[in-house]
């Protein structure tokens, strides 16, 4: 069992900045791909950002592309959603999550462990 703790949301204006910060305990993190999700209300859980499990290689949704950095330390078992210039579109709960099956994971259906999701508000 991989248990995730999601912190760092919060209230921003537009064109701040936040990081995320994703923990993540049980198994052995560097096996895992991890993901970032947003869902806003009356939409589909999406895709933010992905990083596979040697850390080396990232996805990014075209929407956050250039805005949004994404990296792991294995040895805290932990990774950082770092967003900056953020937008009002942005705003949604966002979600941290493990695949432990796949090479690369990029569909909510694929990941196998969820946190419970940290709100982020940019304000206009």
């Amino acid at each position: 069992q991989v248990q995730l703790v999601e912190s760092g949301g919060g209230l921003v204006q537009a064109g701040g900045s936040l990081r995320l910060s994703c923990a993540a305990s049980g198994r052995t993190f560097s096996s895992y791909n991890m993901g970032w999700f947003r869902q806003a209300p009356g939409k589909e859980r999406e895709l933010v950002a992905a990083i596979w499990r040697s850390g080396s290689s990232t996805y990014y949704a075209d929407s956050v592309k250039g805005r949004f950095t994404l990296s792991r330390d294995n040895a805290k078992n932990t990774v950082y959603l770092q967003m900056d210039s953020l937008k009002p579109e942005d705003t949604a709960v966002y979600y941290c999550a493990a695949d432990v099956r796949h090479l690369i994971a990029t569909r909510p259906y694929e990941y196998d462990y969820w946190g419970q999701g940290t709100q982020v508000t940019v304000s206009s």
